[in-house]
């Protein structure tokens, strides 16, 4: 065969194998609780609001209680004094009681309860909490450790899908108790919103 020929017997080749190649499936868009999901599995939401058991090998999530916050039963003493040195917080065995210069704070109850988690949150409420770092976005300061201002980063799409996925989730009647808001940190959050 000619040079030529085989050039464009390869040619015909390739066109013939490009065109029948199947065309790469489009991803169906996830709905907004699927993308919630994602997202809190992925931020690691459960690791703080989800309280802990004794394992095998130390504290593990308790399953049965998945995003239910600190537990109402589970009373903390006062925040603990920490000396000037390296230390600057201590937490509950729970893993959902934080201490330290701010206060106390408590993990929040996400689950869908109408009257103890974001059951009655809508997505203005829960949009202007993390972008300005305010409980219902209007209230006290929400404490370390929430990283709210990296939740806040995300788009408005994203913040309304966690919070219909949250609302998606089983429902865990758990009265979290009010954290402890040191007054300077409290002082300094209400000027700073202003």
């Amino acid at each position: 065969m000619r040079p030529c020929a085989n050039a464009v017997l390869i040619s015909i080749t390739v066109v013939t194998m490009w065109g029948c190649a199947k065309a790469p499936e489009e991803q169906p868009k996830p709905s907004p609780v699927e993308r919630g999901k994602y997202l809190v599995s992925a931020m690691a939401c459960g690791d703080c609001h989800t309280p802990r058991k004794m394992g095998k090998s130390g504290p593990e999530p308790d399953p049965a209680l998945f995003l239910s916050g600190h537990p109402a039963s589970l009373s903390v003493d006062p925040v603990p004094q920490f000396s000037p040195g390296p230390w600057g917080a201590a937490v509950s065995t729970s893993w959902t009681a934080w201490a330290g210069p701010w206060g106390i704070s408590f993990a929040a109850n996400l689950t869908s309860d109408e009257e103890t988690g974001m059951g009655v949150w809508d997505d203005a409420m829960f949009v202007g909490a993390m972008r300005s770092g305010l409980h219902l976005g209007a209230g006290r300061p929400i404490l370390p450790p929430m990283p709210w201002s990296s939740v806040g980063s995300l788009s408005d799409e994203d913040l309304k899908a966690i919070l219909a996925y949250l609302k998606s989730t089983p429902p865990i009647k758990n009265e979290v108790p009010d954290a402890v808001v040191n007054e300077s940190v409290s002082e300094a959050s209400q000027a700073a919103a202003q």
